[in-house]
This record gives C-alpha cells, sequence and structure tokens, in this order.
C-alpha cells in the first residue's frame, strides 16, 4: 500500500520510510540507534554517542559557508505506540505500516500511530547530512532517546558535546508556525491500596469496555473535546455503585501518560436480580453520552460480556473512595492563557488506570506554561487522591521553554517564511513538551527555534501527515541553513 518513495522531496520520504520499518518505541529505541550510526559510517559522517543513548552527527560546513554560525538539527527518535483495539502489532518487533490516503493528501498507518512524531523531523535531518547541494555553515545533529515517555535524553544531555550556537527543533506540527516556547510538565503517580473480600453468593460476573474513542496528543489536543475513556468509565461505575450496588473486581484504562486514553474496561459482579436494570442503565448512559459528544466522538461503544466467575472484589469502602477519587480528579483544560490567545495555559489529563494485586495506579500528565499554574493542579490532585487515602508522587518534572522576543534565529525563520510563501507565519507557544526547555541547562547560550509540517491527532491511530506541507517544511528548512548569519 506504501507508495511514499514517490513523494517529494524523496530523500526525506525515502528515509522516513526506512525509519517506520525499524521498530522504535519509547524506552525501545536499540534498533534504530544502530541504524543511525550504521548509516552515518557508511557516509563518512562523525558520529558518537553518550551515556544515556543520544546520537550526535557532525557535517563540516559546504565551501564558502565556513564563517556562519554554528546551527544543530534535533529530532528525537522514538515514537508513541499506540493501536487499534483490532489491530494485531508488536511496536517492539513489527514495523509500522504506512501509506497514503485515498485522497492523495495525507499519510497515516495501517491501525497505529504513525511515528511521524518526530520521525519526519528525524528524516529531515538525515536527508541534510545526506546531501551534496545543500549550502549550509558548520552542521550538527542531535538525535535524543525516550522524549515522549520521559524526556530521559534531554535530561541526560551533558554540555561540552555540542559546538553549536542556533538549535532548530524539527518536533512541531503545524506548518505555517513558527513556535519560540512551550510547556512544561510533570507526571503524577496515585496508588491505592486494595482491600478485598469474597464475591457473595448469588452473584454474577461482568466485564464492562468502553472503546471507539479517538484519543490524542495530551497536549495539542487536549482543548478539542475529545473524551477520556477513563473518566468516562469511572462515571458510569459511580452512578452504578450506587444504584445497584456492583462490586468491582478490576479497572483498567488508557496505555500512555502523554495519550488521552482511547480505550477503558472493568469487571465486577452485581446480584443476579439487578442484572437486567444495569443493563438498561447502560444502554441508557451509551445513549446519553453518545448525544452529547456525538459531533466528536463518532464511534463511542460500550459492551458488557460475562466472564468466568470471581472469587474476590474490593471492599465496599475501598471502590467507593477510588471511584469518588477518580471521578473528582481534574481533567481537560485547567486554564487559557491569558498572555496568548487561543492557548492554553494549564492542563491535566488522566491518562493511565491500572490495577496490579493488591494495587490500583493511576497516572496523570500536568502541563502548564507557567511553574504557578503547575504546582496548582499539583496540588489539587494530590489533595483530591489523598483525601481518598491514595500515596502520591509525582516526578519528571520539566520546564517549559521560556519565549524569547529577540530571538535572532525566530526573526531568520520568520523572513525566511515570508520571502518564500509571501505570507507571514504565526509565532506561536505550544501546549507539549518539546525538548528545548531542558536543553537550556546544559546549552543556556542556544538561541532556538521548532518548526515542522503539519500532522494531525499525534499520539493516536489517527496520526496522518499531510503530505503537501512535508515539502513546505523542506523548503523552509534549506533555504534557512542558507540564510544562517555569519559569526
Amino acid at each position: 500500500m506504501s507508495t511514499l518513495s514517490q513523494l517529494k522531496p524523496a530523500s526525506l520520504w525515502q528515509l522516513f520510510e526506512k525509519i517506520c520499518s525499524i521498530p522504535h518505541p519509547s524506552k525501545h529505541e536499540q534498533k534504530i540507534s544502530l541504524w543511525i550510526q550504521d548509516w552515518a559510517k557508511e557516509l563518512g559522517l562523525a558520529i558518537k554517542e553518550d551515556a544515556v543513548g543520544n546520537l550526535f552527527i557532525k557535517k563540516p560546513a559546504t565551501a564558502g559557508m565556513e564563517d556562519r554560525k554554528g546551527i544543530i538539527l534535533q529530532a528525537h527518535m522514538d515514537m508513541v505506540p499506540q493501536k487499534n483495539n483490532d489491530t494485531d502489532h508488536d511496536f517492539i518487533t513489527d514495523p509500522i505500516k504506512p501509506y497514503v490516503i485515498d485522497s492523495g493528501d495525507w499519510v497515516t498507518a495501517e491501525g497505529t500511530t504513525l511515528g511521524a512524531d518526530n520521525g519526519v523531523g528525524l528524516a529531515s535531518a538525515l536527508a541534510i547530512l545526506a546531501s551534496d547541494d545543500i549550502p549550509h555553515g558548520p552542521l550538527e545533529v542531535l538525535v535524543t532517546i525516550d522524549e515522549e515517555a520521559g524526556m530521559t535524553g534531554a535530561f541526560g544531555l551533558e554540555a561540552g558535546w555540542l559546538d553549536g550556537d542556533i538549535l532548530i527543533n524539527t518536533d512541531s506540527e503545524q506548518e505555517g508556525e513558527v513556535y519560540m516556547g512551550c510547556a512544561g510538565g510533570i507526571d503524577g503517580n496515585a496508588t491505592f491500596a486494595l482491600t478485598l473480600e469474597d464475591v457473595p453468593s448469588n452473584y454474577q460476573a461482568f466485564n464492562l469496555s468502553i472503546s471507539g474513542l479517538k484519543g490524542g496528543h495530551s497536549g495539542v489536543d487536549i482543548h478539542t473535546g475529545r473524551a477520556n475513556a477513563n473518566k468516562l468509565l469511572v462515571r458510569f461505575l459511580l452512578s452504578a455503585s450506587i444504584d445497584f450496588d456492583i462490586s468491582l473486581t478490576e479497572l483498567n484504562g488508557g496505555s500512555l501518560r502523554n495519550a488521552i486514553p482511547r480505550e477503558a474496561n472493568a469487571s465486577f459482579v452485581v446480584a443476579k436480580d439487578k442484572v437486567e436494570a444495569l443493563k438498561v442503565a447502560l444502554a441508557d448512559y451509551l445513549s446519553t453520552i453518545s448525544a452529547n459528544l456525538g459531533a466528536i466522538e463518532t464511534d463511542i461503544d460500550m459492551l458488557l460480556i460475562s466472564p468466568e466467575d470471581f472469587e474476590q472484589c474490593w471492599t465496599k469502602a475501598t471502590q467507593a473512595s477510588i471511584l469518588r477519587a477518580l471521578n473528582a480528579c481534574p481533567n481537560g483544560v485547567i486554564r487559557m492563557s491569558d498572555d496568548i490567545e487561543g492557548i492554553v495555559e494549564t492542563s491535566l489529563n488522566l491518562g493511565v488506570i491500572h490495577t496490579r494485586g493488591s494495587k490500583l495506579n493511576a497516572m496523570v500528565l500536568i502541563r502548564s506554561l507557567h511553574d504557578d499554574g503547575r504546582l496548582e493542579t499539583q496540588r489539587m490532585v494530590q489533595s483530591v487522591f489523598e483525601l481518598a487515602g491514595a500515596n502520591v508522587v509525582f516526578s519528571g518534572a520539566y520546564p517549559g521553554w521560556k519565549p524569547n522576543t529577540d530571538s535572532a534565529i525566530m526573526q531568520t525563520v520568520r523572513d525566511t517564511y515570508e520571502s518564500i510563501f509571501n505570507k507571514v507565519p504565526a509565532v506561536m507557544v505550544i501546549h507539549a513538551g518539546l525538548e528545548c526547555g531542558l536543553f537550556k541547562t546544559a546549552y543556556p547560550h542556544w538561541d532556538m527555534v521548532s518548526i515542522g509540517p503539519t500532522i494531525k491527532f499525534p499520539h493516536s491511530p489517527d496520526e496522518k501527515i499531510e503530505i503537501a506541507t512535508v515539502e513546505q517544511y523542506w523548503q523552509l528548512l534549506v533555504a534557512v541553513l542558507a540564510n544562517i548569519p555569519k559569526k
């Protein structure tokens, strides 16, 4: 189905197709890293790897450009692993299968995330390295690991590995926009101890799942109204626990803290004489949420099946505490920015719920343009979960990238864009966790900007990239390299 090699620019698309063929989910980047190293060595490029696994590739300036400021192209090598429920795919061993949508305007993947975030950015940096006809000054490429699942590479970046003064991050997702700032964030993990008891007699076991939601990126899609499967399922379970006295045995939903959950499921028991009434209530609930969310969530489905019987279930006290806490946990947009119109300031995603043995964990990701907004939301979450008896731990805090309105590279990119496309790009701040804020720790002098083609619905199986914007992004990147000023 794939015809990527026929797209332009050919060198970029061919490299992206190769990247898709090599499994590279977060935390499992060894194969893609080894391929990049072998590829660079075959081209005679200097490449090295640091202690955490970041790669550094250097290419001398083209003739006549030796006096330009050193520039660094940056991308991350990992991708978010998300698939549809009916897709048989192992992200650790199986290749992504990209193809051109029938309209001819977009590239997507068969039933999984595409990995255009940030595979296309990576492909563009490699294509520049491989070229012999693109003028540029002293050039370095920084390829980081684990951006999507903890920013391990950015946290581990040490001073002294890179010589350049200007960094172009290739991880933004809207052509026509130039990013000069991003949100910071922090992960939260609430752990509940589960107290169990024997299932009463004359009870029937059920498994209830919700699926068909669109999901998406917990930053750039958080304001779109896409529903959170964890929140929708908990809402029904809380009502059912009150109206029908159900007793839970397990609760799971979502798979990544930075992806809006598309699916969730729960197992429970209910008295046999209440089964029919429960089914009626479930049908009414599905009808209600389908009507209320139908403009966006067009394929919501809830399935109730009867598995084998369970021997134990949660106690009523345990169940009440957990369901009330999860129901009360904030989710979605917390506050819009007062400084930048149309931009989310602070948000929260209840991304993962999972039951493991005698514990239940709930994982959230808080994002904010301001430390105070992040701390305020963090305290709200902590208050809700601790009132329910959970142990709450926050970790992995990363700073935002503070906008620099005097940025010389931002001005260069903006002027270059206007000269090519005869329009002024929007200079923006993105509500997502780019690595640029962390880079400032080791390289505080760097002047940074982020650009990229249009990618819709990253972090979900709906992910797709607009073909025409890839060529526009490439034109801009090549022209900016030629316009880098002298030292």
